[in-house]
């Protein structure tokens, strides 16, 4: 099970975070194909420590050895055995701790890949309600958080453990009463761990939320930063994004504050316990029950605890940490998503030329504020329709629901046959915002169609017009682009996005305004490669000029998430209405931006 939290902004709804039970039944889930793999690191690492526990007695005999007044050589064969001792927990410790760390990274990756596969199915407006900020921390920090636990924490944790059980045991062994003067120590240190662990997870899953918010703030005044400038909201972004991380800050803080307290109370437990030990240690020798050299060997038996119930404890804080993260990465990947009745490839279904059928389809972001409102409309195939309308008219929202990338809260959306998340491959999107993989061109290219020879790439970056600048390229189709490569133009990008088109050769094809980033120069080359994308295919546009919509084949004028307008170019020119004055407002802006400059009158 699972909670939704909250933020402080009452219009997002953070993705949910797990439950305790269900975060503990997930990691059992993660380890549960690994059974042998555990099973081997702890066996190892039992015999590792076992082997360990024998420094303290041997070094106890040598007390006694000493104390008897024995000759030098009687010590040698303690002092041999001491060191057999070190080399072979030394190599064991090793071992063990490789396993451990082998089982941690096999279980990490595993919930890396479940994370990653279910966050990339979840529907986007699921995420757009969280809000990126929310996402981006629990992909950084939190999986570094759950990563850095499981490298340090998980191996270092189990071999506290097994020294801590084994050696309470070894104190049995010399004497029970240097286990019960060892034990009184436990109840100082239950109640820390206590005390800690239910402060501890509460300010953690708190911190995670304040993080996720503050990074929510960041990217949206720096995403917005033109807007913000323009409307001059510089102060109230500013003073929301010190809020926000004041109350990170404050939550830290609280964090510091909390592990003080947990190391000044793990300080009082080793004392009481070591006192406790070494009064208990003299009372015994006086009597005769036990040697100096078993009181050293319970002394140090107990001081070796130091070590191992130290670092059990203060692990607490980096396991409650990322057990804070863990709970969140497993929430996601509880996060249900929308059924799938039955996918089906391209070649599979119901025609090589489908229509796109849109009934009844109303659509809304937030509740209570539809985008779109019982939208019918029906794309034959082969038929290319031109979306135009005003901004926030829902063109871009449809599109987006006939791509799959939303589903309408009410009608259907209709693609030959099946419902866009059901029809395979037969939809191909291309939007303005256009990312360029890291690495090959050719790999970036192949995305498309994983088996394309070079001479296929070729052909797709020539119909799209881009053969000229990828042929200048230092090493053509191997020359790495993107981030840490060969840097591409806006426009050049857009190229490759229509090349990828190309490679995938969907029947339908849908473009969100996939020229807009082009300028004067570069319009007429990506009008071009558009049409090449575009060509034989069933295929909406959502024309950000309106020559893409002079030279489709019928025209859908959107307003308010509403059909108001539907014909081709020249009916609806003749019709005098929406359009008509959309088309005179784009061509009296072309013809100003145009007309030469010594076409403007002098002012003097």
């Amino acid at each position: 099970m699972t909670r939704t939290d909250r933020g402080a902004d009452p219009g997002r709804a953070l993705l949910p975070t797990a439950t305790p039970a269900r975060t503990r039944a997930a990691v059992r889930e993660l380890l549960r194909p690994n059974r042998g793999l555990a099973a081997a690191g702890f066996g190892v690492m039992v015999l590792a420590t076992a082997v360990g526990l024998l420094t303290q007695p041997l070094l106890g005999h040598v007390v006694d050895l000493v104390t008897r007044r024995r000759s030098p050589d009687a010590l040698t064969a303690p002092v041999l055995a001491l060191a057999g001792v070190a080399v072979v927990q030394g190599v064991t410790t090793a071992l063990g701790m490789s396993l451990v760390s082998r089982l941690g990274e096999t279980a990490l990756a595993r919930l890396r890949e479940l994370f990653v596969e279910r966050a990339l199915a979840l529907p986007l407006e699921r995420l757009e309600r969280a809000g990126s900020g929310d996402l981006n921390s629990r992909v950084t920090r939190d999986v570094s958080r759950v990563a850095d636990a499981v490298r340090t924490a998980l191996p270092e944790l189990a071999r506290s453990a097994l020294s801590i059980v084994l050696t309470l045991g070894a104190l049995a062994l010399l004497d029970w009463r240097f286990l019960l003067a060892a034990l009184l120590a436990v109840p100082v240190q239950a109640h820390t761990a206590r005390w800690y662990v239910r402060n501890a997870v509460p300010l953690y899953a708190q911190e995670r939320i304040a993080t996720g918010e503050q990074q929510q703030q960041l990217l949206d005044t720096i995403g917005g930063a033109r807007t913000v400038r323009a409307y001059r909201l510089q102060d109230g972004h500013g003073r929301r994004v010190t809020e926000r991380s004041r109350a990170a800050v404050e939550l830290t803080m609280r964090g510091v504050r909390l592990v003080l307290r947990f190391y000044s109370r793990l300080h009082i437990a080793e004392y009481v316990g070591l006192a406790a030990v070494l009064g208990t240690g003299f009372l015994l020798v006086r009597s005769g029950s036990a040697s100096v050299g078993t009181a050293t060997a319970a002394a140090l038996y107990f001081h070796s605890l130091f070590g191992p119930v130290n670092t059990a404890l203060v692990l607490l804080d980096d396991a409650q940490s990322a057990t804070a993260g863990l709970a969140r990465l497993v929430g996601v990947i509880d996060e249900p998503v929308p059924a799938v009745s039955g996918r089906r490839d391209a070649g599979t279904t119901a025609g090589a030329d489908p229509s796109v059928t849109l009934a009844g389809v109303s659509h809304a972001y937030v509740p209570g504020r539809p985008v779109l409102r019982g939208v019918d409309l029906e794309v034959r195939p082969k038929e290319r329709i031109a979306l135009v309308g005003t901004t926030g008219a829902g063109k871009t929202t449809l599109a987006k629901l006939v791509a799959g990338l939303h589903r309408p809260e009410s009608g259907r959306v209709d693609i030959g046959g099946a419902e866009p998340d059901e029809s395979g491959r037969l939809v191909g999107l291309v939007t303005q915002e256009v990312h360029v993989f890291a690495g090959p061109l050719a790999d970036d290219l192949r995305l498309a169609r994983p088996d394309a020879s070079d001479e296929e790439l070729w052909d797709a970056l020539a119909r799209v017009g881009a053969l000229g600048w990828a042929e200048a390229l230092p090493e053509g189709l191997d020359t790495v682009v993107g981030d840490g490569g060969h840097r591409l133009t806006a426009d050049r990008a857009q190229q490759l996005a229509l090349a990828r088109l190309l490679l995938a050769d969907p029947p339908v094809v849908v473009l969100d305004e996939a020229t807009a980033e082009a300028g004067s120069s570069g319009a007429r080359l990506l009008d071009e490669a558009a049409e090449q994308a575009l060509r034989g295919r069933t295929a909406l546009v959502v024309a950000h000029r309106l020559s893409q919509a002079a030279a489709a084949d019928r025209v859908v004028v959107l307003d308010a998430g509403r059909i108001v307008e539907e014909g081709t170019h020249d009916e609806l020119l003749a019709a005098e209405g929406r359009y008509a004055a959309l088309w005179q407002a784009w061509a009296g802006s072309r013809a100003t931006a145009e007309r030469p400059a010594d076409a403007f009158p002098n002012p003097r």
